[in-house]
């Protein structure tokens, strides 16, 4: 695609991503997007071949930026990891503190296309929320926590849940003590990693003495 073609198909996202943002995507028109990026519908459907394409297109677009900030986050927050998810959570409620903040475009568009499981939007969001995840998994088996990858699915649950619980009660002190939360779990889960070692040093040292310990692996 040419440059000139690439950059009009960027205006169009950015501009679908502002009014679907704000308004969710059945508010929204194929014209309006079109008005707003300053394009005909013509040269709007020339680049995405419905309304479809585009939605997944905005949900794309928004798909490394966030994670690239939940990262940042992540890195910028002291302490150990604990701490450091738990900043994630206060970010975010720093976030839903603003006029402007709609929640989660992903929850917000899988909501909106509940009976369209089949839909390109839902494998992206999808998509986005397992690489989050994925990331927590990692970050926790790198500090040697048991069943990581549980307890990265957890902290999802706090965090989805802390979205879904914003926009009800529009007070984003429940992303704070979702945050609290998820600080508790993952203190218990090192905690318990502590334990096992010491416990693993105990049976080392039983061995050693010449007593048979069976069962262990």
């Amino acid at each position: 695609m040419p440059r000139s073609g690439q950059a009009t198909r960027a205006r169009i996202v950015a501009a679908a991503s502002t009014l679907f943002y704000r308004d969710g995507i059945r508010a929204v028109s194929v014209d309006a997007v079109a008005d707003k990026a300053g394009v005909t519908k013509r040269t709007l459907y020339y680049h995405f071949a419905s309304k479809d394409d585009l939605i997944a297109a905005y949900l794309d677009a928004r798909d490394q930026p966030n994670l690239a900030l939940f990262r940042r986050w992540f890195e910028e927050t002291g302490g150990g990891v604990a701490a450091k998810v738990r900043g994630i959570f206060r970010s975010l409620a720093a976030s839903a503190r603003h006029p402007k903040w709609r929640g989660c475009g992903f929850l917000r568009t899988s909501a909106e296309l509940a009976n369209m499981p089949g839909h390109p939007a839902i494998r992206i969001g999808a998509a986005h929320k397992k690489k989050f995840e994925h990331w927590m998994g990692a970050v926790f088996a790198a500090e040697g926590i048991a069943a990581p990858a549980l307890l990265a699915r957890q902290i999802v649950l706090l965090l989805d849940g802390s979205f879904a619980a914003v926009l009800l009660h529009r007070d984003a002190a429940y992303m704070e003590a979702a945050g609290d939360a998820a600080f508790v779990l993952i203190t218990s889960a090192l905690a318990g990693r502590v334990g096992q070692r010491r416990r693993g040093r105990r049976l080392d040292t039983t061995a050693s003495n010449g007593v048979e310990v069976r069962g262990i692996r």
